[in-house]
Parts: structure tokens; C-alpha cells; sequence
């Protein structure tokens, strides 16, 4: 597809089961679910708080480097094994998105690739959405 860019952040998985950290065409960009795990090691067990925290640190990053900011952020999509978790988990994704109020969803999954994982985020972006 003429005009599509694929950023990857040179994780393992990517290449295994062939998907990209970021894909951006034109002024939009869709960042891949996105977990608090570095090197394959999963930060932070049991905190599903911290957890959010880093997970929207690595969608900031991936956003970054594609020439995108947090405020660009149209959507975003909670992926959750607990969701009795939920305030704690919002609390963190509205300090991050306070101003920004993305439209998003959190959905209660049965697991996430590894059982320490407690949150999985994508985010959709349009460069600019936040002028």
C-alpha cells in the first residue's frame, strides 16, 4: 500500500506474528496493543496501575517517533483482565489523556498473552487533532 509506513520497536513478537509497533498513512497513525513488557519481562506485576502508566509511556514513544504527540490521540481501546480494576486503571489513563478526552473503551478480556499482564492499550491518531 503506496504512502504506509511501519515502525517497529524491535521487539521479538513483531517479526513472530507479523505486525508493526505504529502504521502510519497520511496524518493518522494506529498503534498496536500495547503492554508494559521490556525485553519480553513484564513490569510491574499486579499493579495495574503502573502498568497503564508504562503502556501509555511506550504508545507515547512509538507516537513520538512517528511525528506524533499524545494530543493527536483520537482513540483509544482498554484491554483489561480484571475489570473490577477499573478505577485505577482510568485514574491513570485520564491523567495521561486529561485534556486529550480520546474516545475510548476498557473491555474485560479473559487473558493477555502472559498471565502477569494486567492492561493491553491501542491508540488511533490524526496529526493534529489536538490544535
Amino acid at each position: 500500500m503506496s504512502g504506509v509506513r511501519r515502525l517497529n520497536s524491535g521487539s521479538p513478537w513483531e517479526a513472530t506474528v507479523g505486525y508493526s509497533r505504529v502504521v502510519v498513512r497520511g496524518d493518522a497513525a494506529w498503534v498496536s496493543g500495547t503492554t508494559a513488557t521490556a525485553d519480553g519481562v513484564v513490569a510491574h506485576p499486579g499493579d495495574a496501575g503502573a502498568q497503564t502508566r508504562e503502556a501509555l509511556v511506550i504508545v507515547r514513544d512509538a507516537l513520538e517517533r512517528a511525528g506524533f504527540t499524545l494530543a493527536d490521540v483520537v482513540r483509544t481501546r482498554m484491554f483489561v483482565t480484571d475489570i473490577s480494576r477499573w478505577e485505577e486503571i482510568g485514574r491513570v489513563h485520564g491523567e495521561v489523556f486529561g485534556d486529550v478526552r480520546p474516545a475510548t473503551s476498557m473491555v474485560q478480556v479473559a487473558a493477555l498473552i502472559d498471565p502477569a499482564l494486567l492492561v493491553e492499550i491501542e491508540a488511533d491518531a490524526v496529526r493534529g487533532a489536538g490544535a
